[in-house]
């Protein structure tokens, strides 16, 4: 659980690192212009940790059925091997995923140079886009439909396993227990896929509340995931207690 609570760490810091600082810079400037290369570096960089995330939720997903459902064997099935192995898989193929639209469909920019938006988000980048664009369009429809819908349908069928075997403990302890390690989890999937199909598969009726649709899966969720996992985590909060103690006894 924490080697993969280490990835979500990992990405959200990137995630918020490809965006917040520039956002904070325009805030304060006057002058609020991106290059094309840092504009289509940023969306590729929110493309690819976007797909990552979608992935690796629904593998924290899958790891919590298995310490559930099977306890006894967690450590075999859940090996260190296993879990390097899932992992290699998410990163190589959020990053095959995101680059697929660039070469089915290279960008040439026609439309003006406004982007109506706080950050380069691939669906605004595209209004500024010229040229057929079906067969991007196209693709990027089964892309979002394979990345968002797919892992949601693994962690809502893998959440329909915990609640049955968590039925079959007697104890309403052993329930809450059981259970209390997944609130977590489901907190941050409801806040990023909610926002996320939002953006993703309503862009035409939330169009006009896009900038804040993307702000709070690509700024707020990434801010929130460690204040979520770590209160409700009591070994987090022991060691956060132990570091508190030792710098105050210092």
């Amino acid at each position: 659980m924490y080697y993969f609570l280490c990835n979500l760490s990992f990405i959200d810091l990137l995630f918020t690192s490809c965006s917040i600082p520039k956002i904070l810079h325009d805030e304060f400037s006057n002058r609020r212009t991106i290059s094309v290369t840092g504009c289509l570096t940023q969306m590729n960089l929110a493309l690819f940790l976007g797909i990552a995330e979608c992935m690796l939720l629904a593998i924290m997903a899958y790891d919590r059925y298995i310490a559930i459902c099977f306890p006894l064997y967690y450590t075999v099935i859940m090996s260190w091997r296993v879990c390097n192995r899932i992992t290699v898989v998410m990163w190589s193929g959020s990053f095959i995923l995101s680059r697929v639209p660039t070469i089915i469909k290279p960008l040439v920019f026609c439309r003006g140079n406004q982007l109506n938006h706080v950050a380069c988000e691939i669906l605004v980048v595209l209004e500024l886009a010229c040229g057929d664009l079906s067969t991007l369009k196209t693709f990027m429809f089964f892309q979002t439909f394979f990345v968002l819908i797919s892992p949601l349908v693994f962690i809502v069928v893998s959440y329909i396993c915990i609640i049955a075997s968590l039925l079959g403990i007697h104890s309403a302890y052993g329930r809450s227990k059981a259970f209390s390690t997944c609130v977590s989890h489901l907190t941050v999937v409801i806040m990023f896929y909610g926002t996320s199909m939002t953006m993703y598969m309503g862009q035409a009726r939330f169009s006009s509340t896009l900038k804040y649709i993307s702000l709070t899966y690509g700024v707020v969720t990434p801010v929130l995931n460690p204040f979520i996992y770590s209160l409700r985590n009591k070994e987090v909060k022991e060691a956060f207690k132990k570091i508190l103690s030792k710098y105050s006894v210092m």
